[in-house]
């Protein structure tokens, strides 16, 4: 059933009893708004699990049938071909992301809360995130059947109770990867990302060691690690190295580089301490991968964060 984790009630809890103290209005509100999201919960909990077997005019329909479905179509093919309890679990988790947020801004002066409500939202941000993934390896020719088999199996998990053991295992280095970009601010300088590769890798497990050391003659890959890094697209990234070059600039800063790019970013700025626009942003850098790949343009075809998550799946 989707339903808050045993911390996340404790923190409503907490939260709520704070807030009842200092303004009954506000405490109010949050009890308004998470009693909406356990009727949201409850709601989809009256839809038949995705794994429970049904017949329907002589056709069963099971889990190994929807194992099977979700191995043989696209990600771009996916929405009509799912459960409604599906559809209303990713519903559930935008409805919390809100509620959490909600109770952010109501106590963002207060540091108790603060770490315990970072890591409930980014947690939301980034089960989002590799549910794309997710789709993304099933659409992979390079993913063997047995890894597809393996990750159509974690949707189901994931749909059916709302948590995913495979992603309670990568969501540290994910949540590592983007505290370690917060703290290393771009420098832009000659333009070659070693600086900010440096800061990042130092924060980073052996395993995002390795993901570099394996990965570091493709291309692809330092494309999108460059995007991430510098928080500007593959184009802009050429754009600015060209003009460098064209006039003997050796190096560059921040407000500098806008100028070069004009009022209209590919990407807006991102800072890792928000978690909207962390999502924004790996979405954005989403769609421009998969117009390259449409297109067959230059430039990375996937994001960083699928790259990197696709090297820790296929490892298991």
């Amino acid at each position: 059933m989707m339903e808050l984790s045993e911390i996340e009630a404790q923190t409503v809890q907490g939260i709520e009893g704070f807030l009842n103290s200092r303004n009954p209005d506000e405490g109010a509100l949050v009890r308004q708004r998470f009693g909406c999201l356990d009727n949201l919960a409850k709601a989809i909990s009256g839809y038949p699990s995705v794994r429970e077997s049904q017949m329907l005019r002589g056709v069963v329909r099971d889990e190994q049938k929807l194992l099977a479905a979700l191995c043989s179509f696209g990600a771009a093919s996916h929405l009509l071909h799912i459960p409604s309890r599906v559809v209303m679990a990713r519903s559930f988790l935008v409805a919390k992301y809100q509620a959490f947020s909600l109770l952010h801004i109501l106590v963002k002066e207060t540091r108790d809360f603060e770490e315990p409500l970072k890591r409930i939202i980014f947690s939301v941000v980034f089960t989002l995130m590799t549910e794309e993934v997710y789709f993304s390896c099933l659409d992979d020719p390079g993913f063997s059947q047995e890894i597809k088999i393996r990750v159509a199996d974690d949707l189901i998990t994931l749909w059916d109770s709302g948590t995913d053991p495979r992603l309670v295992r990568h969501f540290p280095a994910l949540e590592a990867l983007w505290t370690a970009r917060d703290s290393s601010p771009p420098a832009f300088g000659t333009m070659n990302g070693t600086s900010e590769l440096l800061r990042i890798t130092i924060d980073m497990e052996k395993d995002w060691q390795e993901f570099l050391i394996d990965q570091s003659t493709m291309d692809e890959t330092r494309w999108a690690l460059e995007e991430f890094l510098f928080g500007l697209s593959y184009e802009e990234i050429s754009e600015v190295r060209s003009r460098l070059a064209r006039f003997g600039i050796a190096a560059v800063n921040h407000d500098e580089v806008r100028t070069y790019l004009g009022s209209n970013p590919a990407y807006e700025p991102v800072s890792g301490s928000d978690s909207r626009a962390i999502y924004d942003f790996y979405v954005d850098r989403r769609d421009a991968a998969n117009f390259r790949k449409r297109t067959s343009v230059p430039g990375p075809q996937r994001t960083l964060e699928e790259i990197y998550l696709k090297y820790r799946i296929a490892r298991e």
